[in-house]
């Protein structure tokens, strides 16, 4: 597998999990149960908000879009992860892992953005009550969402398309679970400076201006529901924000725990683990959170049970 020092890199072997036989049997049929109750998760908050009139709010739009998202991110990883835990490590084509990577990147960014649009639609529903059907109305809620996705797609090809112009040499082996950036670019034979920078400065667009957004608009949240006089009151405004501010906590920690926290003495095993928790199980999370912990979805999923028994 290994390629000389003059010659290009076409085609990249990841790892996966050097683990017993035993354990990848486990981890196998885990992955695969978890893709398949993510993608029926998250397809049937789509079909419940898509059919069903009480789901037909800004908030409710904004989480099917996120479901979107998820169902990417965890088909764009999932699917070749099994083959590798098959296969004990596979090979992959270079221009497949650039496919990969850029369509995980962009997912999540989109996500990043879509977050940041739901905690502004937190913050009008909550701080200016009288005037949220006219700030939200379903016009500027589409307006808003293809802005999150061309922005996400179209920042990240930015990146893509520079990281594919460097020149890699061997060795063509990444010990990884699926193509990730950083991996990809100790791969690489000429000068990753410029790659940084660009990767530096779309972070601050496509990362830290979302979670400002998401800090201002909750900041202000927390100082209206303090003003209000009754417990009860003051429950109700926060319950309606709880499952938003679950995702958002999952999400950014693991991002920061993966990318803004120091990789020093950390193994490769533990880096593994967070990537998994990363892109496989925030997906599978989401819906659970945004379903089971929400009346109206719960109330929406007993009369289309209902309609299909008569």
């Amino acid at each position: 597998m290994l390629e000389n020092n003059l010659t290009a890199v076409i085609e990249i072997f990841l790892l996966g999990y050097q683990v017993s036989q035993e354990l990848k049997i486990f981890l196998f049929c885990l992955l695969l149960v978890i893709y398949l109750v993510t993608i029926c998760g998250n397809l049937l908050i789509i079909t419940l908000v898509s059919s069903s009139k009480n789901l037909h709010t800004p908030m409710y739009f904004f989480i099917s879009q996120l479901s979107i998202t998820d169902m990417l991110v965890i088909t764009d990883i999932v699917p070749n992860m099994l083959h590798i835990l098959l296969n004990n490590g596979a090979t992959i084509t270079f221009v497949g892992c650039i496919t990969q990577l850029y369509f995980l990147d962009a997912s999540e960014t989109v996500e990043c953005f879509l977050l940041a649009v739901m905690s502004y639609d937190r913050y009008v529903a909550i701080c200016k009550p009288l005037h949220y059907n006219v700030i939200m109305k379903s016009g500027h809620c589409v307006i808003l969402t293809i802005i999150s996705w061309v922005f996400g797609f179209s920042i990240v090809l930015i990146d893509m398309i520079t990281t594919a112009k460097l020149n890699y040499c061997g060795p063509n082996i990444i010990d990884h679970i699926f193509c990730d950036l950083v991996p990809l670019l100790e791969l690489a034979c000429s000068d990753t400076y410029i790659v940084h920078m660009e990767l530096n400065l779309l972070s601050i667009t496509s990362v830290f201006i979302p979670i400002t957004i998401i800090v201002v608009s909750y900041t202000c949240i927390v100082l209206a529901i303090l003003r209000i006089s009754s417990s009860t009151g003051r429950q109700k405004a926060f319950s309606t924000c709880s499952s938003h501010l679950t995702v958002v906590s999952i999400f950014f920690w693991t991002i920061f725990s993966i990318y803004v926290v120091p990789t020093k003495g950390r193994s490769s095993t533990i880096s593994k683990i967070l990537l998994l928790l990363y892109t496989v199980f925030i997906p599978f999370i989401n819906p659970i959170v945004y379903s089971l912990r929400n009346k109206d979805f719960i109330k929406a999923i007993q009369k289309a049970c209902y309609k299909n028994s008569i």
